[in-house]
């Protein structure tokens, strides 16, 4: 009776956090109480987003605006241009990273 509670409890796990699994985002880690030069050690910086994402449920035009309001909340540019992709540099279920550049325009 106990494996089936189990199985159970893992499935409505599996359910609550399934929306946000396959939710693309921006790959930024700080390292906490760093200078400016060495705070971020994630692949994405204010000048330069890179997004985690998944090919199956993300169109270009959901990437674009994500890095679009990037630059612009970070106020390093106006708009973003994609700069490339790699596969299989992000999380299991967002294997894809995607890079931009801001530009002023």
């Amino acid at each position: 009776m106990s494996s089936i509670k189990n199985i159970l409890t893992a499935a409505i796990l599996l359910f609550l956090t399934a929306c946000s699994l396959f939710e693309p985002f921006i790959d930024r880690r700080r390292n906490a109480g760093a200078d400016l030069e060495h705070l971020y050690v994630g692949r994405s910086k204010p000048e330069s987003p890179a997004i985690c994402y998944n090919g199956l449920w993300t169109t270009e035009d959901e990437l674009q605006a994500l890095a679009d309001a990037e630059c612009q909340k970070h106020g390093t540019g106006v708009r973003a241009e994609k700069t490339g992709t790699t596969t299989l540099t992000c999380k299991l279920f967002l294997p894809t990273h995607a890079y931009y550049k801001c530009v002023k325009e």
